[in-house]
């Protein structure tokens, strides 16, 4: 069975509506306030013989009445419902005329008239003649006392507990709250509001007030913490979902939002941490809830202030890496024709060339290939002679772009100097290297000269020479040397050529 839990102003109306009623029942049994049960059935019954009577007494009057008395009992009997009987009776006890049923009749005793019983006096000539009888049904039950009692109980109790909400309503819910516990809470760093069940509320400290300029209202004690507009607009759009509401419903804690409060005058907002937790009795019953602010505008500032410097400092160092791969870019490559420099081509090519022999020395036949490829345009003197060095230029950068666009990621092109190029082939034997060194040198053959602007097409041809590290080289540079060995061989045979250093 569920009961019903009232609230403070419904205990007080119920205690007043039995006061009231306690009240009203005292006064009635000492000054008689409420008539007594059947007077107002007995005096209207009073006013109806009084009535019947005086017509009957004319009736009297005639010279054979009982016919006529009879008649007229007759008819007042069939009007009114209660009325059960009547008769006419002459003073010496005689009946002169009585209806059907009159046989019941007892008189009251003490010869008086009852609420059942009625008797009045017939006169005739202004001298006692006889007496008019009338018989009652017996009153209904009287029910007004408890219909009194009933409503007193249902209409007050609702009109007390109507009155008391409002007068509560106005009343200081702070007194509540003793001035040692203010105090206590004033002490504390973090605002702080308590509400009611209803959600009014019901205290909030010194820290509270600073929140906000409207925050210290001098009349905010008793009102509903959802007409904090400068506080709920920060808020979820709906009264119910504000956070002492949910934790209230849902008997639980809630943590961790975070509210934006603007300010007035343009200041920044503040940036608060909001933490509600539902107020119980010693009942389990929730009476309220207690709501703490933590104020984090500073921490907040500090916050956005460190990830700008945070940002700026990721920013210098891109900025400082972009300058390096810059310098690094500016101290391994070429910067007429776009690749690798002397220095970083021996930079790599010693570790290259250092894995490949000790590869071959344990067999590995996978690992063990390397082979060194040297390039040399052929003629390049003349093209500076007959056109001028700004041509000779253009000739290397399109050598150059020729030779890289059919290399893999792992070869590495370098020039080596003037109109001489490098290239490092990892991983292909010497057969392998020849097919890559012909198919560049058909390549610029076919296509070097189409980027040479101003000129038309000029015919552009490379020699190359090829080794590789199975021909027995104890160094880099011995490989590079079998290498430029070869590439003498080539220009020495005709040029625009291969020619591949003997393996031993």
């Amino acid at each position: 069975m569920m009961l019903v839990r009232l609230g403070p102003a419904e205990r007080i109306a119920i205690g007043l509506a039995a006061l009231t009623s306690l009240l009203v029942l005292l006064l009635d049994l000492l000054l008689g306030v409420f008539p007594p049960a059947g007077e107002p059935e007995r005096m209207a019954r009073v006013r109806l013989a009084n009535t019947v009577s005086t017509q009957l007494a004319v009736l009297v009057q005639q010279p054979d009445p009982a016919p006529l008395l009879r008649r007229a009992m007759e008819q007042a009997v069939a009007a009114d419902g209660e009325l059960l009987s009547m008769a006419v009776r002459r003073i010496d006890g005689s009946l002169l005329a009585a209806t059907e049923g009159h046989a019941h009749w007892v008189p009251p005793p003490g010869g008086g008239s009852s609420v059942t019983h009625l008797m009045v006096e017939v006169r005739r000539q202004a001298q006692p003649w006889g007496q008019v009888e009338m018989r009652f049904a017996p009153p209904a039950a009287d029910w007004r006392w408890l219909q009194f009692m009933a409503g007193m109980w249902l209409a007050g109790g609702l009109l007390y507990a109507l009155f008391l909400r409002r007068v509560l309503h106005h009343l200081d819910p702070g007194a509540a709250v003793p001035e040692r516990v203010k105090h206590a809470f004033d002490t504390l760093t973090e605002a702080v509001m308590i509400v009611d069940r209803a959600g009014r509320i019901v205290m909030a400290n010194r820290a509270f007030d600073g929140l906000h300029p409207q925050a210290a209202a001098a009349d905010r004690l008793g009102k509903p913490a959802s007409g904090l507009q400068w506080l709920v607009q920060a808020m979820p759009a709906e009264p119910h979902e504000h956070a002492w509401h949910r934790v209230m419903d849902s008997r639980e804690a809630s943590t961790g939002e975070v509210l934006a409060i603007p300010q007035p005058d343009g200041a920044p907002p503040r940036r608060l941490v909001l933490h509600a937790t539902p107020v119980k009795d010693t009942r389990g019953a929730v009476r309220g809830a207690l709501v703490t602010f933590d104020d984090v505008t500073e921490l907040d500032r500090m916050n956005t202030e460190l990830r700008a410097a945070l940002g700026a400092l990721e920013a210098s160092r891109q900025e400082i890496e972009a300058k390096n791969r810059e310098l690094t870019e500016l101290a391994t490559r070429d910067p007429l024709s776009g690749c690798f420099n002397r220095r970083a081509l021996f930079a790599a090519f010693e570790p290259i060339f250092a894995r490949a022999l000790a590869a071959r020395q344990h067999g590995d036949a996978s690992g063990g290939g390397l082979c060194v490829v040297m390039a040399d345009i052929d003629h390049f003197k003349s093209f500076n002679d007959r056109y001028g060095h700004a041509v000779g230029d253009l000739v290397i950068k399109a050598v150059a772009r020729a030779l890289g666009t059919t290399l893999r990621p792992q070869d590495i092109l370098a020039r080596y100097g003037g109109e001489e190029f490098c290239i490092l082939l990892p991983g292909l034997d010497i057969d392998e290297a020849r097919q890559v060194a012909d198919r560049l040198r058909q390549q610029i053959e076919r296509h070097a000269g189409e980027h040479i602007e101003g000129q038309g097409t000029l015919r552009i041809t490379s020699s190359f020479g090829v080794a590789s590290v199975a021909g027995g080289a104890a160094s880099a540079q011995a490989l590079l040397e079998q290498a430029d060995a070869a590439l003498y061989a080539a220009k020495k045979a005709g040029r625009n050529r291969v020619e591949c250093a003997v393996l031993v």
